[in-house]
Parts: C-alpha cells; sequence; structure tokens
C-alpha cells in the first residue's frame, strides 16, 4: 500500500510542477490579448521563460510516463494467470 500511495503522490507532484509551469509561463511570458503578442516578442527569449518552458515539458513527460504506467498496469492484472501443468 506504501509503493500505491508513493505512486500517487508523484504523479500528483508532476502534475502539480508540470501545471504551475504553464501558469507561470502564461501569466509572465505571454500574456492574452494585443499586448501579450507585444511582449511576448521580448519576455519568451528570456531565461526565465525558456526555464519555464522547458520545466513544464519535462514534467509533462514524468506525469505522462506516470499515467501510462497506471494504464498499463491496469490492463496487465486483467490477464489471467495460468497455474501451468500439475
Amino acid at each position: 500500500m506504501e509503493a500505491i500511495s508513493r505512486g500517487v503522490v508523484s504523479g500528483l507532484l508532476a502534475y502539480s510542477v508540470h501545471y504551475g509551469a504553464v501558469k507561470a509561463y502564461s501569466m509572465m511570458c505571454v500574456s492574452e490579448g494585443v499586448w501579450g503578442f507585444v511582449q511576448g516578442m521580448v519576455t519568451t527569449g528570456s531565461p526565465v521563460c525558456q526555464s519555464l518552458l522547458t520545466i513544464a515539458s519535462q514534467s509533462q513527460v514524468s506525469y505522462s510516463a506516470f499515467v501510462l504506467l497506471g494504464v498499463t498496469r491496469v490492463f496487465v492484472d486483467l490477464v489471467p494467470v495460468s497455474e501451468g501443468k500439475k
């Protein structure tokens, strides 16, 4: 049970980091509207915005792997196991 709870916490952490990085990037680097378009020409190349985009991308990979692993585990558990010849 401890392994499952650690896995769930890891997945939540990866998603939380991804969500926070995307929201911060959206707020700080590419605001809404015409002003955001103009501002984005300057801000998206900054080290902070590049770091946020990298964090968002890498945490998305981690979260996707977590989801894929969980779904795969469900399907593997559905496969019947034969006990072999007696």
